[in-house]
Order: structure tokens, then sequence, then C-alpha cells
């Protein structure tokens, strides 16, 4: 009897220590990076609160995974170093999955995968998205990003300009100080849409270089992060599957965003 009630109580004991295990696991604390100036991935309001599909789909992982989530923003050019200094645990915002990037973190799965594209004044002269219609002309695009990288290798005949945001060439092309600007296609398409974007025209998109542009959109997180990284995937796969993403994506795009 006494050896029975030893081991109910060790049963016990260890049944308490998995729950208060998976409680811990549950309640985890995860702090977000983003760089809030990329609408309509992310963007921070004039009421200081951050908005976008990478923000939404932040909050929709860290629901999934029953983590405690905060959100902090941080300057596109000093993402990598912040994460790696452990000012944030991961870092989304739109940022592609590069073998150059995987050098310095690791990545999620993807999130999301669109083309870059090129836009131009109305009135402009350009006719195509293409090396040649581009040659001489004045370029804008955000520094560090896979479409700088991807005007540096394709348009080498246009001179290009790097801004440290995509508001900075935005307000260039409308103003007639640039020819042309390169970035996602989403986010050209969303800003044609508004006021600031009357100006301007969606030239076309651009062929994907798999080397430059990489697999899509993943989630940045520290080297060896393993435990976080997969924890993401599984969440990521999860609310794929719940339905969650499509209602996520519904929301800003009338396609599927996630790509093939």
């Amino acid at each position: 009897m006494r050896i029975s009630r030893r081991l109910t109580a060790a049963a016990s004991a260890a049944l308490f220590a998995l729950m208060a295990s998976t409680a811990m696991a549950e309640g985890e604390k995860i702090v977000f990076g983003t760089e809030g100036a990329y609408p309509p991935f992310n963007n921070l309001e004039a009421d200081g609160t951050l908005t976008g599909f990478d923000v939404d789909i932040a909050k929709a992982l860290c629901e999934e995974m029953k983590a405690e989530c905060t959100f902090v923003t941080q300057e596109w050019d000093g993402a990598i170093p912040a994460l790696i200094a452990k000012k944030f645990d991961a870092f989304i915002a739109s940022m592609s999955i590069t073998e150059e990037r995987k050098q310095k973190v690791d990545f999620t799965n993807k999130y999301y995968n669109t083309p870059p594209a090129i836009a131009v004044p109305k009135d402009s002269s350009i006719t195509e998205a293409t090396e040649a219609a581009l040659d001489g002309k004045l370029l804008g695009a955000q520094s560090s990003t896979t479409h700088s990288n991807y005007a540096e290798a394709h348009m080498k005949g246009a001179e290009l300009k790097l801004y440290p945001t995509a508001d900075e060439y935005k307000l260039d092309l409308a103003n007639g100080r640039i020819d042309a600007a390169i970035d996602d296609v989403v986010v050209l398409s969303e800003w044609l849409k508004t006021e600031d974007g009357a100006c301007c025209k969606l030239l076309g998109t651009l062929p994907i270089d798999p080397v430059i542009n990489g697999e899509g959109a993943g989630i940045a997180v520290r080297k060896g992060d393993d435990a976080l990284r997969e924890k993401l995937n599984k969440a990521i796969d999860g609310i794929r599957a719940s339905g969650k993403y499509k209602e996520i994506n519904e929301k800003y795009f009338p396609f599927d965003v996630y790509g093939s």
C-alpha cells in the first residue's frame, strides 16, 4: 500500500510538472520587431498602433502558439544587427529569405511570396519594365532590400538612387525627382490606389531572380534558435490549415499572396 501511494504521489508530481511545463510553454513571451514603414505589410499609425499584413500574421501566430507577444519598431537597415543583439526575438517585416541573409540569421518557412515591379509617373515615356527601357533613367529603391539588389544586378544601365524607407522614394517619384521606382508589386499597387500615388502607374512585374529574391518572405530569428523557428513554422502551418491565414489575406488582398 505504501509503494502504491508513493507511485501515485510520484505520478501526480510528474503530471503536475508536465502541466506546469506546458503552461509555461503556452505562456511564452515573444518580442517581434517590424519596420512600421512598409504598408500594406506593416505601418506605424499616427496613434502609435502597428497595422498591416505582417503584424496581423504575427498576432495570429502568437494566438496559434498561445504565446504572449509584444511588438517594437526597428529601422530596416539595422534590423538584422538588432535581432542579433537580442533587441527582439524575431523580425517580421516582409524580409525575403536569401542566402546572403541566411549567413547571419535563420528563417522560418515563407509566409508569402510576391514578385518585384516597376512604377513610373503616368506621363512617363518609359513603356516597359525592362533593362533596356530603364537605361539612363534614375531608378529609386529602398536600400538594403532585395529590390535594390535586383536593380543593381538587372538594371545596370539605370542610375540607382537608394532611400532609407519606401515613403521617401514614393515622394520623389510623385514629385518627378526620379524616373521610376522598384519594389514589391503589392506595395506599389496599394500605394497607387491612394491619393499620394495618383501621380503614377504600375509599369509591370519583373521576373523573379531566385538568387536575389529568394524563397519568399520569412520571419528572421537568431542563428541557432531552432526552438522558436520550429514553433513559428508549426504555427504558420496551423493558421494555413485553420483558415485564419485566408481570412487575413482577404482583409488586405484580392488574390492569394502566399504564392505557388
